[in-house]
């Protein structure tokens, strides 16, 4: 069976795209475990769907082409649930957060990981100030809602063994994605371990979840929503 397997959604990453594979590659040639790579193109509009063909020529990484855009929890959870790995993550393909530490957090809590009820989220650092600030007031006003700790919603990567999928039927298939998982995982008492990744600027191409002050409002406010709708929902089907 398969170690690990990683998710990266793909949505317009046509300047990102090469960088990428060269990092898959050196995490395949340095480690030996067995990691299945899934790139998940999520609708692009620009030449992802062809530069993935085109980079693939050794079957390093499987492909899934999304027609339509499913918004970015959804082309995420289409990545996991078509996923072989035991135990299964998802980071971002801007290479905010380099793949080698995924590696890196998966050998340092294997074994806890293996228990499947340990969950390995990542700890940004070396961030903007903007950024920083951002994420903890809203992690801060998260925790207010739901009277339950949570710090660095966003950051990745996520991962965990893949018995967690079953409470990730009903998930949101936008930004959301990233509070779902950890309200479910603390609501059915996972242990959540934090490791600090080193948070790099995206280099090439267009940030999707608000890089810009208007799109960090726009964010916010979806956010918000989706926490105040979750909050009504607490005594519902969300952690069954």
């Amino acid at each position: 069976m398969t170690d690990l397997s990683i998710i990266f959604p793909c949505f317009n990453e046509e300047k990102n795209l090469d960088i990428l594979i060269k990092k898959i590659t050196s995490v395949k040639k340095k480690y030996k475990i067995k990691i299945e790579f899934i790139l998940v193109n999520n609708g692009s509009i620009d030449n992802t769907a062809q530069i993935l063909k085109k980079l693939n020529h050794k079957n390093l990484f499987k492909i899934i082409n999304i027609k339509k855009n499913r918004g970015y929890g959804g082309g995420i959870l289409k990545g996991l649930f078509f996923s072989r790995g035991k135990i299964v993550s998802w980071t971002h393909s801007d290479l905010q957060c380099d793949p080698h530490d995924i590696i890196k957090a998966f050998i340092k809590y294997k074994k806890e990981i293996h228990n499947s009820k340990v969950i390995i989220k990542g700890k940004r650092i070396n961030r903007r100030f903007v950024d920083g600030v951002f994420s903890i007031c809203m992690a801060l006003f998260t925790s207010i809602v739901f009277r339950i700790k949570f710090d660095d919603i966003n950051a990745q990567p996520k991962i965990f063994h893949r018995k967690f999928l079953k409470y990730l039927k009903k998930a949101p298939k936008d930004f959301s994605l990233d509070l779902f998982f950890l309200f479910v995982a603390k609501r059915n008492l996972y242990k959540i371990l934090e490791y600090p990744v080193y948070y790099k600027k995206r280099i090439r191409g267009e940030a999707k979840g608000g890089d810009s002050l208007l799109g960090k409002l726009m964010l916010s406010i979806r956010t918000f929503k989706f926490i105040i709708s979750l909050k009504a929902k607490l005594y519902g089907n969300y952690n069954t």
